[in-house]
């Protein structure tokens, strides 16, 4: 399933660079080091997979005239902490009606790091969402003190597949916990649905809730590494919602879950504020950040990309706007798919495209670890109680057992399968704006760059690197991994 592709180059560079000890160290010798290339091309077979070898030679001083993706690894930025996809009640239960065989295509296909896609990030469901099959919670209703709290329905199918991820991705996954709302009878519209706000009487118990639920999880030997504190917090939906002002998360972090985690030994988990979308983030950030109480509890800002539904395209300066205000603080894309899932529209280029696009600005803006919505879904988008149907990257028929992998599988890999935890951000800059670009300096010293082509054109450039560069060509909507 690897394809090689060239992709185009630049974006926003939005954190502020430091110098590492691969400075202080005497330059490799590029020359000698072959750049093996993995493309993704619109109308051709090439799905991630592996393209010629490139070779570097001398050039100097690049022509205006002159197309070039510049890379420099003396400026290291952000470290990767990993890239991947939500384990979800859907997910499950799709995966749950597979075949065997097809369940270990499927498994292989993401987390195996040599034959699949690599991912090391997990998110899950607190509670029910709307890619749940009904609505459910842990406890019986008005136990304020937890008593009846019991994961026995994840245990069906949520804890299955997140075990057999884990397995497959090396018998670690870097996993988060949302929840989409409390208990009805802690809320003040009585419902899971629709909004409403937790009351405050509650808010003790519903902080020890998110403790009960990560201490469940890691007596089933599956390590949590970290949680936000409400998926869309100001989002009114007709699906799992609760509502949140700035002031409210602040306060309700800064009095109650902050002091909750503490006290029950679990102040290590990385707490996620905000969890929504970036036109609201800045906003959001400093409301939070700037009450110290707060923000020492906070690890970072979590985000999704759904802006797009007031027709605004995605705002990736918003995140910049955080990244230069609270630089100790990490941001952390939480969620993001293609809504209104149409059968046939599912080799539609668009969807990959979509996700090349956020994923290159969005680690160049600063991003630690970048989290896709559901990694499976039936061939109608769903499950789903509430019919909010949707795109993954992988869809299954559960009837005959067939896989149909989008292009957006493949577009995610060019980052997930290459980009390794512990990789740190590096300059990637291009001079066309046919180019998008994003490039990172993995653990064992080897570089990877990522160019985005979106465009109609084919455009051969050179990728630079200290007066060195190599020919290659971006073909029109394609995407290309240079690895070296």
């Amino acid at each position: 399933m690897m394809t090689k592709i060239y992709v185009p180059v630049l974006l926003f560079l939005c954190s502020i660079a430091t110098t590492d000890s691969f400075s202080q160290q005497k330059s490799p010798s590029w020359k000698e080091r072959k750049i093996a290339t993995y493309s993704t091309v619109l109308n051709s077979p090439l799905k991630l997979s592996a393209t010629e070898s490139l070779s570097f030679s001398n050039f100097g001083q690049p022509q205006e005239t002159e197309v070039c993706v510049f890379i420099d690894p003396l400026h290291t930025f952000q470290t990767l902490v990993g890239i991947g996809g939500a384990l979800t009640d859907a997910a499950a239960e799709t995966f749950a009606k597979l075949p065997k065989d097809k369940q270990q295509e499927f498994i292989k296909a993401y987390y195996d790091k040599k034959d699949g896609i690599g991912y090391t990030l997990g998110r899950t469901n607190m509670n029910s969402c709307d890619f749940s099959s009904d609505s459910y919670d842990y406890i019986e209703a008005n136990d304020t003190e937890l008593k009846t709290f019991d994961i026995a329905h994840d245990r069906a199918y949520k804890i299955p597949l997140i075990k057999q991820a884990m397995t497959a991705a090396g018998g670690k996954l870097t996993l988060y916990i949302s929840p989409w709302s409390p208990p009805a009878w802690m809320k003040s519209n009585g419902d899971v649905l629709h909004g409403g706000k937790l009351l405050p009487q509650y808010h003790a118990s519903w902080a020890n809730y998110y403790v009960k639920y990560i201490k469940a999880y890691e007596q089933e030997g599956i390590p949590v590494w970290g949680l936000t504190v409400q998926n869309e917090p100001m989002a009114k939906q007709v699906w799992e919602s609760c509502i949140y002002t700035a002031e409210e998360e602040r306060d309700f972090i800064r009095d109650h879950l902050g002091p909750t985690l503490k006290k029950a030994g679990l102040s290590n988990k990385k707490l996620i504020a905000w969890d929504h979308n970036r036109d609201l983030i800045y906003q959001r950030a400093s409301t939070l950040l700037k009450d110290t109480a707060a923000a020492k509890y906070v690890y970072g800002i979590g985000y999704h990309w759904y802006e797009t539904w007031t027709k605004s395209n995605m705002q990736f300066e918003n995140l910049k706007r955080v990244a230069e205000s609270f630089p100790d603080k990490k941001l952390v894309f939480t969620e993001g798919c293609v809504e209104a899932f149409q059968f046939d529209q599912m080799n539609e280029w668009k969807l990959g495209e979509r996700y090349g696009h956020s994923m290159i600005n969005d680690f160049n803006c600063g991003t630690v670890a970048w989290t896709d919505w559901n990694i499976l879904l039936d061939d109608k988008g769903g499950p789903n109680h509430v019919g909010n149907f949707c795109f993954a990257p992988v869809h299954a028929n559960t009837n005959t057992g067939q896989l149909y992998y989008t292009n957006s599988y493949y577009y995610i890999g060019h980052f997930s399968k290459f980009i390794q935890p512990g990789a740190k951000r590096i300059i990637s800059s291009a001079n066309r704006d046919m180019l998008q670009t994003t490039a990172f300096l993995n653990p064992d010293g080897k570089i990877v760059v990522v160019v985005l082509n979106t465009s109609d054109q084919q455009l051969p450039y050179r990728l630079w690197i200290d007066g060195l560069a190599a020919e290659a060509v971006s073909l029109p909507h394609s995407i290309v991994t240079l690895v070296f």
